[in-house]
This record gives structure tokens, sequence and C-alpha cells, in this order.
């Protein structure tokens, strides 16, 4: 054993066995060594896009993976850790049109690269089931089941309003659009309707919110709540304004009733205005008298169209010049075309109910249209001056200047309300929702092509089952001007499957999600070449632990959730939910340094680059440059970035300080669900402890094969053995404890405190010193291997202890010595007149009388009371003796 510690050395030989040994692969039903079956766990990190270098991220939770892949097993579980690629999607695309490199070769050099990356991490991955969704042999059963749930109404097709880039001729998605134009041409966005495939989502709504609401114990409350919310299940009236618009067909425009939805019907009489999306009959029939409307309805087209785009857009309208009639006071009321009404929400329409309404009373204000208070709390007053919550508040309040229905409360008065206006058969209760089904069509290049031709006398025809893959071809560039597959005459020209005539090829794409929906289910039958999953699907599955960043935390767990639940009920599956439990890692954040330019833009520096000023208190006022003393601004911490200069190689940390001082940093900085905060003083303090562990251990080669070669009568041990087996067995169960609850954070601190104990140990010469050190060693070795695999692998070997309790990778867990924790004596300070003058060490069993007898008799007491005899003796059973005189 070399005497000073060499990470590089270290993890290249660690890193040689584990390959050679093929240490990682994984079988179903793996058997213990008298023939029993260990319990299967699978736990699995949500899959990385390759887009070039792992990031610090990355490292955290793998790290969090792998820690509790390597425990596990060495409980005696059978663990899955797989890994894959979310290959497909918009990054790709985007670097080919700079590099003018096909997206199928800058990704496989990427992959080729982090895969690297990750091997280096000493990740226990099976790489034998690696998956990437570009591989036909994976978006082959993208294809099948999208056909499968086509035969079965799943899968359908309809228009679907897009962003339309005028200048690059493609459809954007939502996050292309930076303030209403296209990222890359900068053109104004427009809103177009084009045909897509959309999958019946919520024809499971129900299902998914009831199992998300109670049968997700582990699962985070804080995702459990995004879900639901995003599922949105809404209980309130439909119900219609009656009027007598006619078109140029001289028929009433939709029979003569504008409908809306309120989950506040008891608002209903509060009603100033009407407001309907640009897309809308009325506000297209007001258009064709009014040039000013028609104008500001094509300035509504332009932008995004997502909800939260919606949301945080300025709200505008412009009034259409039509009325229609409430149902119940008979008051004509004005229908306003609003921006921030979504066509494909409801009905397209709205009820303005601005007193009780943020939204209503904004949009009212700005516009001096009628606000009338109809609900009333008691004790507080109204004003339109200004918003306040409970204008808001439907459980407090009663209904006011609402006719026959004051004083009623919130459900007293939609009870009553729902009751008049069904009598009228102009309305009934009914239960929304926010989700909508699924559109899947990308009018993108990169991605899984959608199985269907289109026949000039047939129509859209699936592409038959015998035909897939319909292989993507991996040789195009895009350059901006639209989707290559649209110019392919090679993908493009093909016959009708129905017909035997020439047909064309759908160029639409599957939306991403679609790849990462089941991904974590090809990882359990690798290699069958003939069903999307197998037998061994139902060994693993349902997935034990998954494990990946809050902003996955809607859409990526509820399709996937969907997924699942088509799979089962077309006979693939006998589960329901994928994910048992689910823990989301928290962001990884480091200083942000910036200032403008001469041109007007942000220049951000990196924090090797600046140096800190800081007020009396020690926090960061500010900045300069090292280079020129010249002044930088201080953001605060942030996500690391690229764009923003504040991200941490993790290659160049591994290649100067090791994979192990990366790997504890990460796991001894913060608890795993929270945001971790970089730091380089924490990542030398890391690295001085590893050091640390190596110096100690390299000195303990003869006294621990002494204490392997022999036993210990440890009721005979001395004091200072006894003490030592103590401390590390109580920070065993502790770690112990802490492996359970995840909190990786405290199990290295353990360890730290374990080397502590051994390191400052006083143990006196002889077999039950030498038998202590190979314990206490052997416990440190085993609890911090999951952590640093590398380091402790090669002392584990080197330090012998392999021959008698194996390879460390599936050495037995250490159990807990309870014996070990009982004390025969414990040390109590010892206090003269409240001051600490020493310790004393009494029987564990010692009587109060007996600790005041011995406390009393010591040196110290005597020379601080200056002979006096003591006047009483306080002691605080278990901590402190104090003497007073």
């Amino acid at each position: 054993m070399q005497e000073r510690y060499s990470p590089t050395a270290v993890e290249a030989a660690a890193h040689q066995d584990w390959q050679a040994r093929d240490a990682y692969r994984v079988t179903e039903h793996a058997q213990n060594a008298d023939g029993t079956e260990k319990p299967k766990f699978y736990a699995c990190s949500m899959l990385p896009y390759p887009s070039g270098k792992l990031h610090m991220g990355h490292v955290r939770n793998y790290t969090i993976n792998d820690m509790m892949a390597r425990q596990l097993r060495m409980r005696g579980y059978n663990v899955l850790m797989p890994m894959g690629w979310d290959a497909f999607g918009m990054p790709a695309e985007n670097a080919a049109i700079k590099s003018k490199v096909p997206p199928a070769k800058w990704t496989y050099d990427n992959i080729a690269y982090m895969k690297k990356q990750m091997k280096s991490m000493g990740l226990a991955i099976d790489w034998s089931r690696e998956m990437c969704a570009c591989d036909p042999k994976y978006y082959k059963w993208n294809q099948w089941l999208f056909l499968k749930m086509l035969e079965k109404g799943i899968a359908y097709r309809k228009t679907q309003v897009v962003n339309w880039d005028p200048v690059d001729q493609t459809v954007l998605a939502n996050e292309q659009v930076i303030d209403g134009r296209g990222w890359r041409s900068g053109a104004l966005v427009e809103k177009r309707e084009i045909p897509g495939y959309y999958l019946r989502i919520t024809d499971y709504a129900d299902e998914l919110l009831e199992q998300v609401r109670d049968g997700l114990p582990g699962w985070p409350e804080r995702v459990r709540i995004m879900q639901e919310n995003w599922i949105g299940k809404s209980e309130g009236l439909r119900f219609a304004f009656p009027h007598q618009i006619a078109g140029a067909d001289g028929q009433l425009i939709q029979d003569g009733k504008l409908y809306v939805f309120t989950t506040r019907a008891d608002t209903i009489m509060g009603v100033t205005f009407c407001a309907v999306a640009p897309e809308h009959p009325l506000a297209t029939h007001a258009a064709q008298s009014n040039p000013e409307l028609a104008a500001f309805i094509e300035q509504c087209k332009l932008g995004g169209t997502t909800e939260a785009e919606i949301a945080t857009r300025e709200k505008s309208g412009m009034p259409t010049g039509l009325t229609v009639t409430h149902p119940l006071t008979g008051e004509q009321i004005d229908v306003w075309v609003g921006n921030y009404v979504l066509m494909s929400y409801g009905d397209g329409a709205v009820m303005g109910v601005p007193a009780h309404d943020e939204r209503d009373f904004a949009f009212a204000q700005k516009y001096q249209l009628p606000i009338k208070q109809v609900v009333a709390v008691e004790g507080k007053t109204y004003s339109t001056d200004a918003w306040q919550e409970w204008y808001g508040d439907k459980q407090s309040g009663r209904t006011v200047n609402s006719d026959k229905y004051d004083g009623l409360t919130f459900r007293e008065a939609v009870d009553a309300i729902a009751a008049d206006l069904t009598a009228q058969g102009l309305g009934e209760k009914q239960t929304t929702w926010r989700l909508r089904d699924w559109g899947i069509s990308r009018q993108r290049y990169w991605g899984t092509p959608i199985p269907i031709i289109h026949c000039p006398d047939c129509g859209p025809v699936p592409v038959p089952e015998k035909d897939l893959p319909v292989i993507l071809p991996d040789d195009l560039i895009p350059d901006g001007s639209g989707n290559p597959l649209a110019k392919n005459e090679a993908f493009l020209s093909c016959s009708c499957p129905s017909c035997g005539k020439p047909a064309r090829r759908e160029t639409d794409t599957m939306d991403t999600f679609v790849d990462s929906s089941w991904y974590f289910m090809r990882y359990t039958s690798p290699g069958n070449d003939e069903a999307m999953v197998d037998t061994r699907n139902d060994y693993w599955m349902p997935m034990d632990q998954y494990i990946g960043g809050i902003e996955h935390a809607v859409l990526h767990l509820l399709y996937a959730r969907f997924w699942t639940r088509v799979m089962r009920d077309m006979g693939l599956l006998n589960f329901d939910e994928p994910f048992t439990k689910l823990l989301c890692q928290g962001m990884v954040l480091n200083h942000i340094y910036s200032r403008k330019n001469a041109q007007g833009g942000i220049e951000y520096f990196w924090p090797e680059e600046v140096e800190n000023q800081y007020d009396a208190k020690g926090a960061i006022t500010g900045a300069k440059l090292k280079a020129d003393g010249s002044a930088v601004q201080y953001g605060g911490v942030g996500t690391m970035s690229k764009s923003k200069n504040n991200g941490v190689d993790p290659q160049a940390l591994i290649d100067t300080l090791g994979a192990d001082t990366a790997r504890l940093f990460v796991m001894f900085a913060s608890p795993p669900e929270q945001t971790l905060e970089w730091s380089d003083s924490g990542v030398d303090g890391s690295n001085r402890f590893l050091r640390r562990l190596w110096t100690l251990c390299h000195g303990q080669h003869e006294s621990i094969a002494r204490g392997l070669a022999a036993g210990s009568d440890w009721a005979q041990a001395p004091a200072p053995v006894k003490d030592l087996r103590r401390e590390v067995y109580s920070l065993l169960k502790q770690a112990d404890y802490d492996y359970q609850r995840i909190q990786y954070n405290t199990v290295v601190s353990a360890c730290m405190k374990m080397l502590n104990a051994i390191d400052s140990a006083k143990l006196p010469d002889g077999a039950h010193a030498d038998a202590a050190r190979a314990e206490t060693i052997g416990i440190l070795l085993r609890v911090l291997y999951p952590v640093v695999p590398h380091i402790t692998w090669h002392l584990w070997r080197d330090l012998g202890y392999a021959a008698p309790l194996g390879d460390l990778l599936d050495a037995p867990w250490p159990h807990v010595d309870e014996a070990a924790l009982v004390a025969d004596e414990i040390e109590l300070m010892l206090q003269v007149n409240g001051k600490l003058r020493g310790s004393i060490r009494v029987a564990a069993q010692a009587s109060k009388a007996e600790i005041e007898q011995l406390a009393a008799s010591q040196e110290e007491v005597s020379r601080f009371l200056e002979g006096r005899p003591p006047k009483r003796v306080i002691v605080v059973p278990g901590k402190l003796v104090n003497v007073v005189g």
C-alpha cells in the first residue's frame, strides 16, 4: 500500500477490477448462498439528455442513486441501477444547425463522452441494459404502442393550434417563443391550426387524480399537489347567456347561446361583462364589420399558446359591440374579446365578475367596467380601489345584492342558482378538468416518426406492424428552414398499405415525452426484439425508488403514469403506478458575477476570476476582477449554468482530486432534497478527509491483521476499547437510520465522527486493541463505501478484510452490537462552584450518593474549595456533578 493517497491510481485500479468482473451486471431472481431468493430493489435516476458533458446536478443525482444501490446490495438486495439517454429533441437540431453536422452524430458523440464520465464516477450501473431513445430498436415500440392506441381510440387525429414562425416556416415549441417572437428568426410568431395526433389522457383523469391524492405515500407532498393542480378537477356550473346574434346565413350563432363554465356560480349576479377568445365565433362575427377589432384579434394570435404564457401576459381586450342576456336578470351584458381567454379551454368564453375575481378586477379597472359586489364577509369593507384577498373568499361569505339569493352561503347559492338555470334549460352542474388530451405531434425532424402514411385516396393509413420500425434517416442536417423530412424524398415516398398506390409518409415526429414515458420499463427487458416488455418487467416493476429533479414533477411523471395505465389496459403490465417512491434532489448552486458591457448586454464572470468584498458580518457585498481590479456586480447564488459562467466541470474536479472527492462533497454539503451551494473550501475539506482516512489505514496493517486473526472477549476489554466500540456502534446505529431515510449528508457526518474517534482513541497495546481497530475500521470502510467506493474498496482489499468478509461490493453490512452500546462506566463533567474543573468516571449504575461521595473526594475539589467541606453536591444524571462550597 503506497504511503500517499493518489486518487488517480486508486480509482483506475478499482475501475479495472469492476470492469474485468462485470461487477454490476444484474440478473433476475438472484439467490443467496443458501439458495433463498434475494429481495429485489429497482433504483433509477431520470435519464439524462446527452448535452455533451455531465454537470454537477448529474453528479449529485447519480451519486444519490449509487449510494442507495451499493448500500442495499450489501444488505442482501438484488439491486438494479440502469442508465440510458433521452436522445431525441430540439437541442440536437439546434446544434446541427449551428455546427452543420447531423443530430445523430452530435448525439452519439456526446453519449460516448458522458458515458465515459459516468464510468469515471464509479457508478454501479448495469450497462448491459443501456437504452437510447434514438435507437430504432427502442423507438419501434413507441410506434407499436401508438398504433395499438390508434386501434383502441386512445390516439386520434384533430387540428391543433400551434406557434408558427413565418420566416423559418416551421412550428415552434412554446419554449422557443420569446416575447412573442421566434427564438432564431426573431419574427412575430403566428397561431395556426394544423392537424396532429392526440392521446386521450383525459380518459384516465379520474384515476390519475384519485391515485395521486390517496395512493402515492412515497411521493413528496409538493409533487402530489402539483400533479393534482395540473389535472385540475373543478366542480361547477356550465350555463348559457342567451342572445339573438345571427351569422351571415341568418342562423343564430351557436344556437343563440354563449356557454361559460364557472366554479363560482354564487357570484353570477355580479356579472358585468363576458369575454371570449379571439377565435370564438362571436369574435369572428364582430370582426367582419370592425377593422379595429379584426386587427386586435390578429395581434392576439401572436405569441405562445401555453396556459403559463397566457397567465403572465398583460391582459388586454376590446369590446365587440355585441351583447348577450343575463339568464337570471335579463340584463344585457357586453361581450369583449380577451387575449387571456383560450378557445381550447372549455367553451372559449368566461363570465366577468370583477368584484370577486382578481383577473376580472384588474381587467375592469383597466377598461373602467362596472364592478358589482355580490358576496360579503362580516366585518369586512369592500372597496373598488384595490384588490383584497377576501374578495374571492367563498367559504366565509354570504351573497348580497343578489335579489332572491341574498343571504345564502356559497353552497346554498350554487345549489339554488343551478336549480333555476337547469329549470330554464340553460345550465347544469358539471365537472371540468384542467387536463387536456396530450398532443404528441411535433413538426420537427429529430424524433420518433409517427407511423402514418397519407394516401390521396385512403387518407391517413397506419403503417402495418410488420413494417415497424419506420426508420428515421440519421444523416439529415436541419438548416432552420423547416422539417428536413418534408424535403427528403427517400423518406417521404412510399406505397399505401391499403390500396398500393403512391403515398407519402407523415413527417411529424412524436413529442419526446413519449420517449421518457416508459424507458424505465425497457431497462427491465433488454435485448427483446419481439416484445415491448416481457416477464422480467413483472419482476422489477413497479420501481422501488425514482430519483430526479423537481422540474419533472408534472408532465414527465404524469405522462409516465398515463402510459403505464395504457400498457396495463392492453395486458402488458399487472400494476397501476410505475414509481413507488420518488425523491426530487435539490439544485446545485454557485455564485453569480456580472456587469453590463458597452453594448448594453450582460457579461458574466467565473467565480475564480473575481475577489469578493465583504461587510462587517461576513456577507458578500460586491466583487472585483482579479485581473484589473474593476468592479463587478454580485448576483447572489443561482443554479449552475454555462450561460452564467458559474458552472463547475465535474471532469476537471475528478481529474485533479478524484471522483470520490466530488461524490463526498455533493453528499455531505446538503441533504439530498435541498439545494446545495458550491464551496471550493468544502471540496478541499472533503479531499482532506479522504487523505486522513488513507493515512490512518496506512499505519494499521499489522494491527488489523492480528485483530482479524484473533477473536476478543469484549467483556474483559479495557475501558478505552469499550469506549471506542460504544462510540462507533452508536454512530453506526445513526448511519443505519439515515441510510433508510435517505439523509446521506448525516451518513457522511457519522463517518467523519467515526474517523475522529478511531484516530484519537488512546488504546493500550494488546489483543483487545488490535481487535477493536480491525472491527471499527472495518465498520467505517463499509459505512463509507457507498459514498466513496474507490478508496474504500482499495483500503478494504489492502488491509486484508476481503479474505474473511469477501469483496467490499458484497461484504455483509455491519450489524449493531447492542451489548457494545451498554456502558460499564460513564464519564461525568466535574464542576466546582459551577466552573468546569475536570471529569470523573463512575459505574454506569452508581447511585446518587456514590457519585456525590466520589466527587467530593477528588483532589480538584479540595484544591478549589481550599480544604473547606462541600455545602452541597448537585448531580445531573449522565452529564455532570457540581460541588458547591
